[in-house]
């Protein structure tokens, strides 16, 4: 348990209130770190945050945000660090996908919504927890990003385009600040099973095909991306930085 234990670690996770990021702040919970559960509407993040205190009191806060808008991440960091004291662990986890289409007929507005919220935001809060750990010598970022970083599509191309970018935040964050023992690396899920990806696996024939060239041959479930988060943020990943780490049953290799 000692390395795997978050005791006395305060993390950040936005987009909370649902699915992978719901599994990792609950996974990160029991493993003693207190939790900031974050996402734009209050009363969802309060139902996590609510179930957590429960079983951990007082190891939850809820601070409602929208990663879209710069004002409101400095206020999720500031409230983070005024009731809980500082942030040691970062999880990007929050993300959006207006369009499902070629790349060719994606509207601009769509394009840059994708990119500020995927990719901007995360650098932006990134900065805003960085000065902190550069101080202290440690932290943790960790960004879920998404095995369409890593390979071509012809219906979420534009959203590829901003998991791979991602990556790259990942690996340059590591490389900036390594020496100050702050680690960044990326999860790239495959298909999980959460309400972002419910098109895909809502019904069986669709499933069926989606995983038919996955080895696996199954869905994956948010717990067994938050147990990959749970390792990045502890004394178990400690030296592991700048990585991108694939948890889809294999379907990448396949």
């Amino acid at each position: 348990m000692t390395l795997f234990n978050l005791e006395g670690k305060t993390a950040i996770i936005t987009g909370a209130s649902r699915g992978i990021g719901e599994a990792i702040a609950r996974q990160m919970a029991d493993h003693g770190a207190n939790v900031v559960v974050s996402s734009r509407k209050a009363p969802a993040c309060d139902e996590v945050t609510n179930s957590i205190n429960e079983k951990h009191p007082g190891k939850a806060l809820t601070v409602e945000c929208n990663i879209g808008a710069k004002d409101q991440l400095q206020n999720l960091v500031d409230t983070t660090k005024a009731h809980f004291g500082q942030v040691d662990i970062l999880v990007c986890n929050a993300a959006v996908n207006p369009y499902f289409g070629p790349s060719l007929d994606c509207p601009d507005d769509a394009f840059d919504k994708i990119m500020a919220n995927n990719v901007k935001s995360n650098h932006w809060l990134s900065n805003m927890v960085l000065p902190d750990m550069i101080e202290r010598k440690d932290g943790a970022i960790i960004i879920i990003s998404s095995i369409g970083g890593i390979k071509g599509s012809p219906m979420l191309g534009t959203y590829g385009i901003s998991k791979a970018a991602d990556f790259q935040l990942a690996r340059n964050i590591a490389v900036e600040h390594g020496a100050k023992n702050i680690r960044a690396n990326a999860i790239a899920p495959g298909l999980i099973k959460t309400y972002f990806a419910q098109a895909l696996w809502d019904n069986p024939d669709i499933l069926e095909q989606s995983t038919a060239t996955t080895p696996m041959r199954r869905i994956g479930m948010p717990d067994e991306i938050a147990g990959a988060a749970v390792f990045l943020a502890s004394q178990a990943g400690a030296y592991m930085t700048g990585q991108q780490m694939v948890i889809d049953g294999g379907q990448t290799i396949a």
